[in-house]
């Protein structure tokens, strides 16, 4: 660290919103700090090894957080520099137009944006450049307008997926390429190219990358933020409250704890928030004082409030040919994210995940006892796997929240039956598809792995909402450029300022919105 503790910028968290802001500010010349409370992680062989990263959950944060019931649970979430970039799938959807407007489902109504798709697409365009997204505008239907292409090709289909593509085509359905962030250079058959960073191997859902072939965080932004002179990052500095001046007005003063127990305090002109969902409201929440007494920018008392993840399904059909592909994540379909001839409200939408083994499969077996296609050993049965994504809807409510004990632990009360009839329509119409699809009929297995053992409320890797934004102070707790209603220098740059979550992986909104209120930041600066 330099000898001045005082930056233009301090950035807390180094994932989709801190790391892209960083990447952002960098070449203006201002001084950013970067603090992350983890470390990097490890590159060794365990990165790619199934049982280490999803039976053993050897890289997940050694911590516990508590449900509305006083039980513990262990949070889907990695702390290290690219925050849970590390482990995404890299699956970078535009959220639908639809889903900046009032959107009316069965159990309720998901919330109108204070901005417009037209708003943010200029940054969603640059968002898929930046993070070298692979796929091909048009193809799906009900996507919105592009000002252009994507600046590299999709990935292409292996045979069995280009055949499962093929049959959703011909019952009357619009399969598209899953748009996807990885360093890809594919030859005139697919493969990778010998100069390839990614591989396409089958590492790609829930693995940190061992080669850097996917575009997380850490690859794509902190690293070339560095290369910058006023750049700098500190790793394991676990921020612990911020402070005010006396009038509450700004904060003058970020407070970390560091491994060997000291305590470090940095000011800056701005200082942003970007800590996960969770984490960030969290962090506000134990920011408490005289002129914020339930916590800073919490006038509105919605801060921890209107806590989503999504209802997700990761479902495993048994293909009657044997499935033969390694990188199976080039494959979506939204025709029924918005509704269908039988459902008047959203159901949301399919996709790939990556490639199960034998030895997720082995991690699933007390569950599967009896469920699946007789006398077929697991080895057989991954062989055979397909495996799919259903993502639906979750709705913002005030009572899904975080909060904090007297003892500072995390509080997430969740109702996990949200809005969850839409996602099982959506698997019934999945299912009623595997006949025509060359798939075992009936045979669709629920693959737990992917949310922590049947335990919805620890899949908390697509978290959002708890600091939404909004026009109005009553009822939000930031502005339009994510800077809080209350404060006149601290922002909130991760997925907490959405109001509502759609029903697509929420990080390619994330790194927009932070590639935007970069540009605000910038002007403010000068």
């Amino acid at each position: 660290m330099s000898g001045s503790s005082h930056y233009d910028v301090i950035i807390i968290g180094t994932g989709a919103g801190g790391g892209t802001l960083a990447h952002r500010l960098a070449p203006s010349g201002k001084r950013v700090l970067l603090l992350e409370r983890g470390g990097y992680l490890p590159r060794e062989r365990d990165n790619w090894d199934s049982t280490a990263v999803f039976v053993k959950a050897k890289y997940r944060a050694p911590e516990f957080w508590l449900d509305r019931h006083g039980n513990t649970f262990p949070p889907e979430v990695n702390y290290y520099v690219g925050g849970n970039t590390k482990f995404y799938g890299a699956a970078l959807f535009r959220l639908r137009p639809e889903d900046f407007g009032e959107l009316r489902h069965h159990d309720g109504v998901s919330p109108a944006w204070p901005l417009r798709y037209e708003d943010l697409e200029p940054y969603y365009t640059q968002a898929e450049h930046l993070y070298l997204v692979h796929g091909r505008h048009g193809e799906d239907p009900w996507e919105g307008p592009c000002s252009a292409p994507y600046a590299y090709p999709p990935v292409a289909h292996e045979p069995r997926i280009q055949q499962l593509s093929d049959d959703l085509e011909k019952r009357g359905l619009h399969p598209f390429h899953l748009p996807i962030g990885v360093d890809l250079t594919q030859d005139e058959n697919g493969r990778a190219a010998p100069s390839s960073v990614c591989i396409r191997c089958n590492r790609v859902d829930g693995f940190p990358c061992l080669v850097r072939g996917k575009s997380d965080a850490q690859v794509i932004c902190v690293e070339p933020a560095l290369r910058h002179p006023g750049v700098e990052l500190l790793t394991h500095a676990r921020v612990t409250r911020l402070e005010t001046d006396p009038t509450g007005c700004s904060v003058t003063a970020v407070v970390a704890e560091l491994p060997d127990g000291e305590q470090a305090r940095f000011s800056a002109d701005i200082v942003v928030v970007a800590c996960g969902a969770v984490n960030s409201a969290a962090l506000l929440l134990a920011s408490a004082n005289d002129q914020h007494p339930h916590g800073l920018a919490n006038s509105s008392d919605v801060v921890g409030r209107h806590y989503m993840r999504h209802n997700n399904l990761a479902l495993m059909a048994i293909s009657k040919e044997p499935n033969d592909t390694q990188f199976q994540k080039t494959l979506a379909l939204h025709d029924w994210y918005l509704g269908a001839d039988d459902w008047d409200y959203p159901l949301g939408g399919i996709q790939m995940l990556g490639k199960s083994d034998a030895e997720q499969i082995h991690g699933e077996a007390p569950r599967w006892a009896g469920a699946v296609v007789p006398d077929m050993p697991f080895e057989v049965l991954a062989h055979h796997a397909v495996d799919f994504w259903l993502c639906g809807e979750d709705l913002p409510r005030p009572d899904n929240r975080v909060t904090l004990d007297a003892d500072g632990r995390i509080h997430l009360a969740l109702d996990e039956t949200n809005n969850i009839a839409g996602l099982t329509r959506l698997r019934h119409k999945l299912q009623h598809l595997l006949g025509h699809l060359g798939m075992h009929e009936h045979q669709l297995l629920s693959h737990s792995i992917y949310l922590h053992k049947g335990m919805p409320i620890g899949a908390t890797a697509h978290q959002a909402g708890t600091v939404r934004f909004g026009d109005d102070p009553a009822s939000s707790a930031l502005d339009i450029h994510c800077k809080a209603h209350d404060l006149d220098n601290l922002y909130v740059v991760d997925t907490s300022f959405f109001p509502s979550i759609g029903a697509v992986n929420p990080s390619l909104t994330a790194i927009a919105n932070a590639l935007r209120v970069g540009d605000h930041l910038l002007a403010r600066l000068g």
